[in-house]
């Protein structure tokens, strides 16, 4: 199983610990070279530099020859991740933004959020959900009000 993702899910789940969440659920992550360069970002946490510096084995990068005009009004990497899921053949792609998510469902593509990629593992039994939303909040991640209650009310019926 494959999966593509975008740079926001991969920064996040970093970020609280759970990226090797992503080989359980998917083995094996695909990247394109623009989200390894986001994430290279100076204004990425350390945490995030340290990551990159000992990628785990199952993150493959791609460099892409895609169109120019591939997808206009989305970023680069969220241009490139869709792209790449297309042309490799992935279970699934993971984005969180609102209009990368659109344009890639448009395409047929089964897209994942972080929030996705943490109810997943949690109905695995994986994570413990709970904490690891709690984790979430102390970063920068933003979604809808009221979708993280949600999601834990739903997990702790």
């Amino acid at each position: 199983m494959t999966a593509v993702s975008d740079t926001s899910p991969l920064n996040y789940l970093i970020l609280i610990g759970s990226d090797e969440l992503l080989k359980a659920l998917f083995g094996t992550i695909a990247v394109p070279a623009a989200v390894v360069n986001e994430l290279q970002s100076s204004h990425a946490p350390t945490e995030i530099h340290e990551w990159l510096a000992h990628k785990p084995d199952w993150l493959e990068v791609h460099q892409l020859g895609m169109p120019d005009n591939y997808l206009p009004g989305l970023g680069l990497g969220e241009r490139e991740a869709i792209y790449l899921a297309t042309k490799i053949g992935v279970d699934a792609l993971l984005m969180d933004d609102a209009k990368a998510r659109l344009a890639a469902e448009r395409l047929n593509l089964r897209v994942f959020g972080t929030l996705g990629v943490l109810d997943a593992a949690a109905l695995r039994g994986l994570i413990g959900l709970h904490a690891a939303v709690e984790k979430l909040k102390r970063t920068s991640f933003r979604t809808k009000p009221g979708l993280l209650d949600s999601l834990l009310q739903r997990h702790s019926r």
